[in-house]
């Protein structure tokens, strides 16, 4: 009897130790390049392999499975329906952006990391560099100013429009985070209304003092927007162009060459973007073990350049940046490693001080935001009445009871 116990006892702990855990990683996710990153993780060692799949919509799908992944990776996956689903991380987390870091935490404990992340850019031709006053970062007031400044009206029409705000959906998605309309997860959306009527007047006033000619702006627009926004900025039709820094970074080097940017701030705060990136090892996951040396193999500043390296190697620059297509959420690699790939950030690496992180939001705000809240803000840009101050809600209530599943 002793005998059995002692074997039965030898049995548990053999049957609960790693060695039967399975090597296979199953990754979910809805960033591609990790069908890459995964690659070379199994070409870097034999003991463990990963395994990509590609989920659209992942916060969803981690919502409505039984069967997890051993790790997810991807958008939106702190928010109510899925926060709970990750196992806490013991990783060492001092070379990480600690702003980022805090989204990836419930009750001061970490659960996520920041894969990637992107923050909004004013692109302009180097002939015109000369205009701005600083080498880096550009405010609202100033780029204001200068399009003002720079537009061209003779004879009912006009030859060059410095900028308007409601041309670039990157502009307008940085006004709503510069002047604290603070979007976060509500029921579905809660937001500070006050901020966003203020929002709304400067837009509106910034548009039609610029631009006086509402038709001759539309001719403008006609004539010259079916070109590249490279092309419209080189041949000196516009002086200004906004768009987040993995599309400034994925256009052609030829392109890139004759431009210039600064990032778009406002009081010393430089907005990040919301569609950041974060990584979680899910409770439920088969294998936590390989799960955990892939963590700590990816998130590794010689890991990240390799990964960028391979980028140049297989010379796909037009469309993949940086990490999963945005600055590192490694504050390390950012500093240190970008500018050696991307010559244009030398100097323009922004300090951490300076990032604003996003609130939490619901999975579908992209397309809330695409779909009911810019075309919104568009709409009110043209008009100088205050609407009614419910009409953005209904919309999106109404939008959020079509669309979500």
């Amino acid at each position: 009897m002793k005998f059995k116990s002692i074997f039965f006892l030898f049995c548990g702990m053999f049957l609960s130790c790693s060695f039967f855990e399975p090597n296979v990683i199953v990754i979910w996710t809805d960033q591609p390049e990790f069908v890459l990153y995964a690659r070379l993780f199994n070409e870097n060692q034999d003991r463990y392999y990963a395994e990509v799949q590609y989920v659209e919509s992942l916060a969803q799908q981690l919502n409505n499975t039984k069967e997890y992944p051993d790790i997810a990776v991807g958008y939106w996956l702190k928010n109510t329906v899925t926060r709970n689903l990750f196992r806490q991380l013991n990783n060492n987390t001092e070379d990480f952006y600690t702003h980022l870091l805090e989204l990836g935490k419930v009750e001061e404990k970490q659960y996520l990391l920041p894969v990637s992340f992107n923050i909004p850019a004013l692109v302009f031709s180097q002939k015109n560099a000369a205009r701005i006053s600083n080498y880096w970062t550009i405010p609202l007031e100033e780029i204001q100013e200068l399009a003002r400044e720079y537009t061209v009206l003779r004879g009912g029409v006009y030859t060059q429009i410095g900028f308007s705000p409601d041309w670039d959906d990157a502009f307008l998605s940085a006004i709503i985070r510069l002047f604290g309309i603070d979007f976060r997860e509500g029921t579905p959306l809660e937001w500070n209304k006050e901020a966003f009527e203020e929002a709304m007047i400067f837009l509106h006033t910034w548009v039609h003092q610029t631009i006086t000619n509402a038709q001759a702006a539309d001719d403008f627009l006609f004539k010259y927007f079916a070109e590249p926004p490279a092309t419209r900025i080189n041949s000196g039709h516009i002086l200004f162009t906004a768009m987040d820094s993995a599309t400034f970074f994925k256009l052609r080097q030829e392109s890139r060459a004759a431009l210039d940017f600064h990032w778009i701030t406002d009081n010393d705060s430089i907005p990040v973007i919301e569609e950041t990136v974060y990584y979680g090892i899910c409770k439920k996951g088969r294998a936590p073990s390989a799960s955990q040396a892939f963590t700590e193999w990816f998130f590794n500043t010689d890991t990240q350049r390799m990964l960028i390296e391979e980028n140049e190697n297989l010379n796909i620059h037009d469309t993949h940046f940086g990490i999963s297509n945005g600055f590192s959420g490694m504050r390390t690699v950012s500093e240190q490693v970008f500018p050696l790939f991307y010559p244009e950030l030398l100097a323009h690496i922004p300090p951490e001080e300076f990032l604003s992180p996003p609130n939490v939001l619901p999975p579908l705000w992209t397309q809330i935001k695409k779909n009911v809240i810019l075309p919104y803000i568009r709409e009110r840009i043209k008009t100088p009445d205050q609407a009614d101050e419910r009409s953005l809600e209904r919309r999106i209530n109404d939008w959020y009871r079509l669309n979500a599943r």
